[in-house]
């Protein structure tokens, strides 16, 4: 079966989504709303699923080149106590890899050097579709109509298609955390590969990259909106008695790198994935907390899912359907163990809890730590020929 598909939005699972569906022989358009790609962003942590999401689509072997394996790191309380280590080898040993780091910016540039420049379309907002013709979708675009059998709906957490093909549904909401975020200007040198490090109610961490460069992170809890005239400024002071790197991480930054946004999550589930010829992808779907690494992931396993259905059902309704099936449970799962990591980790504020907490961690033997990446990363991607 193949036909013409309309992507809209042009991120990570979008992307893969259109390199998917080429893959099956669908011919594809991916609108995004930007109309400069500026590849804006930090760093994001690959974990084995992910990778075989990217193999799936005919990028990994380019994303593994550009990402570096993280072998060495751990949890850490702010004055720099192990809670937890981690071991890339044993990780790579059991699934085929090591978890990698890469600059989001390279991700995103990989992904679209994979499609024709003809496939994306920019500067497009995308607020609603037509879905009055039997048998097609209109998708306002521009200047004009793109006619599609099947739309992919990748535009974000605060999806405009999501509310209208879902108008019951509530919607995105707060996750209580906010995260800043930057590259370094310059290499630096840090002695682990990814270390998280876990306080009252903050989280720091950070990603080495094969240049010398890492990102770091700053996970706060924090009402919504708040906003900072020098938010660098407030994270010098707020992570000033922590352990190395962390203030060193800050140092490197320029002030104007440092991206800031709030958490949101679909804290209520989704009833489906799809509706009428219409797949939700990607945070659009399922919108998660971060703290699994898995929200980009599980955006690939959608991607790679829906051309396997695409291209194993005699129509698109049972495909859709079976995306359905097989998706809805697993993201819907792993969104749910991310919110609760969340709550057993950064999240935590009191004084006594922390303490329990990081008890536990530091006695928990090693390979609990293991289980949990390989009950969310082991998964295998259905075959796309």
């Amino acid at each position: 079966m193949g036909g013409t598909a309309v992507v809209v939005g042009g991120g990570i699972g979008g992307l893969a989504a259109a390199l998917g569906l080429r893959r099956i022989g669908w011919e594809v358009r991916v609108v995004e709303r930007a109309a400069v790609l500026a590849d804006a962003g930090a760093g994001i942590s690959l974990h084995a699923n992910g990778l075989r999401a990217l193999d799936a689509v005919g990028v990994g072997a380019a994303v593994r080149a550009a990402a570096r394996p993280q072998y060495t790191g751990g949890t850490r309380t702010p004055a720099g106590r192990w809670l937890s280590r981690m071991d890339g080898t044993l990780l790579e040993r059991e699934l085929g890899s090591p978890i990698v780091g890469v600059p989001r910016s390279v991700l995103h540039r990989l992904l679209r050097a994979a499609l024709p420049e003809e496939c994306l379309l920019v500067g497009a907002t995308v607020d609603t579709l037509d879905l009055s013709a039997p048998g097609r979708v209109g998708v306002p675009a521009g200047d004009g109509v793109l006619e599609a059998d099947l739309v992919v709906a990748a535009d974000g957490v605060h999806s405009r298609l999501r509310g209208q093909l879902f108008p019951d549904h509530p919607g995105p909401v707060y996750a209580g955390s906010t995260v800043l975020r930057a590259l370094t200007e310059g290499p630096l040198e840090v002695a682990t590969d990814f270390e998280l490090t876990w306080g009252a109610g903050a989280e720091f961490g950070h990603i080495a990259f094969t240049d010398g460069r890492a990102e770091w992170h700053a996970v706060l809890n924090a009402p919504p909106g708040v906003r900072h005239a020098d938010p660098l400024g407030m994270l010098r002071r707020r992570f000033r008695d922590w352990h190395d790197p962390v203030p060193a991480l800050l140092a490197a930054t320029r002030p104007e790198a440092v991206l800031h946004h709030d958490i949101h999550e679909l804290a209520t589930p989704l009833p489906s994935f799809t509706a009428g010829r219409v797949a939700l992808l990607g945070d659009a779907a399922h919108a998660m907390t971060p703290h699994l690494g898995q929200g980009a992931c599980q955006a690939l396993e959608d991607a790679v899912t829906l051309a396997a259905a695409l291209a194993g059902e005699a129509s698109v309704g049972a495909a859709l359907a079976r995306y359905d099936a097989e998706r809805r449970p697993r993201a819907q799962a792993v969104a749910r163990a991310a919110r609760r990591a969340g709550r057993l980790g950064q999240q935590l504020s009191r004084p006594l809890t922390v303490a329990l907490r990081d008890t536990g961690l530091r006695l928990a033997p090693s390979r609990v730590t293991i289980r949990a990446i390989l009950r969310h990363a082991d998964w295998t991607p259905p075959n796309l020929g």
